[in-house]
């Protein structure tokens, strides 16, 4: 189980919100953008389709900057490590997730179902807030089933792009790089599928998003 997140200080979430989010704002400004891929995505939103947006751990640094002001609702984890994004991402409008205790799980799941039978778009992290990396946890697949919803890849890559000694393998660039934000195909998850046959499925777009990272790359 995730401990439960303390609450943060009044004057932390004033840096983070009125310090921090300016400083990430410009830091991402200076650099030069290239989306690719995003009309199956966008035909989508304009229908009022349900979206499950998914990326791994280790690419979600542009996350909040990019899909700011959409009232996107992204599932955030509630330790410590989420406070940063949690209040940046407060502060540009999206519907910030954030469960603690023992009923967190059923709380979040109730939440993202409501979101998407309304037509609304989440954030989910396939690999989930810690890992192992680049294991596709099952979460937004079952939620596809449980909904319709159409599952959207996301991932980005950098022209300085660092890569940090962590757990995921987290992606950073310095400003003034070339950044290349790339959508894939939209999928649906059979409401039927079960067993080996959901098991292999999950294999399969674990194998594909993690090919889909280095696609990027051919963007810059």
């Amino acid at each position: 189980m995730i401990p439960p997140v303390a609450a943060a200080s009044p004057f932390r979430r004033f840096i983070y919100a009125y310090v921090g989010r300016p400083l990430i704002w410009l830091w991402f400004k200076t650099c030069c953008w290239k989306v690719v891929g995003e009309e199956d995505y966008l035909r989508l939103r304009r229908e009022r389709k349900p979206v499950i947006l998914v990326m791994w751990h280790g690419r979600i640094f542009t996350v909040p900057y990019f899909f700011r002001k959409r009232g996107i609702m992204p599932l955030v984890s509630p330790s410590r490590d989420g406070e940063i994004p949690a209040t940046m991402m407060e502060r540009w409008g999206y519907k910030v997730l954030r469960g603690s205790g023992s009923h967190a799980v059923v709380q979040e799941w109730k939440a993202m179902v409501r979101e998407l039978q309304a037509g609304g778009e989440v954030i989910i992290v396939a690999d989930g807030p810690r890992g192992p990396d680049r294991i596709l946890k099952d979460g937004c697949l079952r939620l596809a089933q449980a909904t319709g919803a159409h599952i959207v890849p996301w991932t980005f890559s950098a022209s300085r792009k660092k890569t940090v000694k962590s757990w995921d393998k987290f992606l950073m660039f310095p400003p003034f790089s070339r950044v290349a934000a790339v959508y894939g195909s939209p999928f649906t998850v059979d409401p039927k599928l079960k067993g080996e046959a959901f098991e292999l499925l999950r294999q399969k777009v674990e194998i594909e998003l993690t090919a889909f990272d280095s696609l990027a790359d051919l963007y810059l």
